[in-house]
């Protein structure tokens, strides 16, 4: 365990948006030196959906940085309170997962996290394990200890109230469930999201009805996608995956602005804050190129999440896409069977869908008529064009300036 409570400090308070309550937090650092007793670190995931991306890692590398310091990390899998599903910020009822969904969910995110959690010092839980042996009269219980008018300070609650927007009861025991899951494993510290204030001030609370020192919740900012303006999210299209190929990733992180890349070094890498201040301090003053520095985040974020071999092989990749003009070492293959095609040819708005460089007719047309799609070094200017397939076999069709697929007839 790190024996610095300096650096502890330092180290926990990285790219923080709020802890509640700071003073807390430093006394239960010290004992935790002093005794040298890690401390229960708390993060809860709910399973809804497959996949997780860089903003849902921005809490995990918190997580992780807690592991590295010494302290143990408890990642609850919300399998159960995913059937009620989290109502932060939304101004409906979130539509409900099937069992089944969810633990495959489960599955993936669990794998997904260990790209930045350390799997031999991560305790693993599913919260079903003390939710589903509860019984009404443990419901009524904890329900007891909130009122309605609790439940309205919280921000989206007293928002769909005050339109006349129904909010299900079901909603309201959402965040009494997740305090409870604090009260099972009896949490040191909760660490979430800016939307979660109000579910780690709940564990707080249900902590002091059952007698033990309450936690100390850590929140965490929203990391802005690549777009620059809103926040990550595969809804919006800006997001970078945890599971896309590294070259992907490489040329996402180079595409965004200079302005959120300071934001990206201290809310997705492992540096300390020092560095991180350097690099600021160094592109403030132009005595290093932003340039530089967003290909040194590129690098570091692949291998926090591949290698560091990885990371080398993305960054020739991308020089060979945008200095050399070339295509990429390894193109995924778009097989298009001969049998399915009729009079030889097939449509290229068919071939953009199909390949998954577009993800409808609708906006593969877009993107022809915006000059973004080439066939090897023609520009496709005519969306409907017929593709002779004895003359497109083992050609490289191109979206923009970093996704290609190689087409195979069979």
């Amino acid at each position: 365990m790190e024996k610095s409570l300096k650096k502890q400090m330092e180290e926990i308070l990285k790219g923080t948006e709020d802890v509640l309550l700071a003073e807390e937090l430093e006394s239960i650092i010290s004992y935790s030196i002093k005794e040298n007793k890690p401390l229960k670190v708390k993060l809860g995931l709910d399973p809804t959906a497959p996949d997780i991306h860089l903003g849902h890692t921005v809490v995990l590398s918190k997580l992780r940085q807690f592991q590295d310091l010494g302290h143990k990390a408890i990642l609850i899998i919300g399998d159960y309170t995913a059937r009620i599903g989290d109502p932060s910020g939304r101004s409906t009822l979130r539509p409900r997962l099937s069992s089944e969904a969810i633990d495959k969910n489960a599955e993936t995110y669990t794998k997904q996290a260990f790209k930045i959690l350390d799997s031999k010092k991560t305790e693993v839980v599913k919260n079903s394990e003390w939710l589903k042996p509860l019984k009404l009269k443990d419901i009524l219980n904890l329900t007891s200890r909130f009122t309605v008018a609790r439940m309205l300070e919280r921000d989206d609650f007293k928002k769909r109230f005050q339109g006349n927007i129904s909010i299900a009861i079901m909603e309201f025991l959402y965040p009494i469930m997740q305090a409870y899951d604090s009260v099972a494993i009896k949490a040191d510290i909760e660490l979430g999201g800016t939307d979660q204030r109000f579910n780690l001030l709940m564990g707080r609370e249900l902590q002091k009805e059952f007698k033990q020192r309450p936690q100390v919740a850590i929140t965490m900012p929203i990391l802005v996608g690549t777009d620059g303006v809103e926040k990550m999210s595969k809804s919006l299209g800006n997001y970078i995956g945890v599971t896309e190929p590294p070259e992907e990733i490489f040329g996402k992180i180079m595409s965004i602005q200079d302005g959120i890349m300071i934001d990206y070094y201290k809310l997705v890498t492992r540096l300390n804050i020092t560095e991180i201040g350097e690099i600021e301090d160094s592109i403030n003053s132009k005595s290093v190129n932003p340039v530089l520095a967003k290909r040194r985040l590129a690098r570091l974020i692949i291998e926090g999440l591949y290698s560091r071999d990885d990371a080398v092989v993305a960054e020739k990749s991308f020089d060979n896409i945008f200095k050399e003009k070339l295509a990429p070492d390894k193109i995924e293959e778009y097989i298009l069977a001969q049998d399915d095609i009729k009079e030889g040819k097939v449509w290229v708005v068919r071939v953009l869908v199909e390949s998954r460089l577009a993800s409808s007719n609708g906006e593969a047309r877009r993107l022809i008529s915006q000059g973004a799609v080439k066939l090897g070094s023609k520009k496709i200017e005519d969306p409907n064009l017929e593709l002779e397939l004895e003359k497109i076999n083992n050609k490289i069709i191109q979206k923009g300036k970093r996704y290609f697929r190689k087409i195979i007839i069979k």
